[in-house]
């Protein structure tokens, strides 16, 4: 699946990386790039959703196969 979204870290607990999407669809890496791990920035992913349990019960689980940035 292909998602395109805001990079945005979330801070619940010890924190961690998240996607909202252009629709406002909340998803959680569970493999976020470091490349892509910049407040705000544009990225397109391609993943899979995962079934993965987590403390931090925030978006659907997915796991990242490629990405690309998006320059502004």
């Amino acid at each position: 699946m292909k998602i395109s979204g805001t990079a945005q870290f979330q801070n619940i607990g010890p924190g961690f990386w998240g996607i909202i999407d252009d629709k406002g669809n909340e998803w959680r890496p569970v493999n976020m790039p470091e490349q892509l791990k910049y407040e705000g920035a544009s990225i397109t992913v391609y993943g899979r959703e995962v079934d993965e349990m987590s403390i931090f019960m925030w978006g659907k689980a997915i796991r990242i196969v490629s990405f690309s940035t998006i320059e502004k």
